[in-house]
């Protein structure tokens, strides 16, 4: 069971983490340079972190084993999405609400690193529909 103070522990940490490595790089880089030092710094938590983790998806009868691809799954409760856009567009929340769904997760977090501040890159989704979750659906910036 995902108590909401487990995962806010662990959101806790991907941020600051994010945090870390954004201030030491700033914008401008690839997403999958991101993805890499961000795993990096997450390692030296020592949480378990999935990288470009499969995720199956059903439609009816037919079952796609690959369908889409997590960023980042950590402790196997926090899905994490990285972007290096603009601006978040309302499509990057929906994906990563479409992912907690299909995936049965409660808490998400999209994190754009082309930014200049990397707290104006962050959002928070909570999925109201996870068995293991209590909270309503919510998506707030950090």
């Amino acid at each position: 069971m995902n108590k909401p103070h487990q995962l806010n522990a662990i959101s806790e940490k991907i941020i600051g983490c994010a945090m870390s490595v954004h201030s030491v790089l700033g914008p401008g880089l690839l997403e999958s340079a991101y993805e890499i030092f961000l795993v990096h710094e997450l390692a030296k938590t020592g949480v378990k972190i999935g990288r470009q983790v499969a995720l199956p998806t059903r439609y009816g009868d037919i079952k796609l084993d690959a369908g889409y691809r997590l960023d980042l799954l950590v402790e196997d409760k926090v899905v994490v999405e990285l972007k290096t856009v603009e601006r978040f567009e309302p499509l990057h929340t929906a994906q990563l609400l479409s992912y907690l769904k299909l995936g049965n997760y409660a808490l998400g977090l999209l994190l754009n690193f082309n930014v200049v501040h990397m707290r104006s890159g962050i959002k928070r989704i909570v999925n109201s529909l996870s068995s293991a979750s209590s909270a309503s659906s919510a998506v707030e910036s950090i």
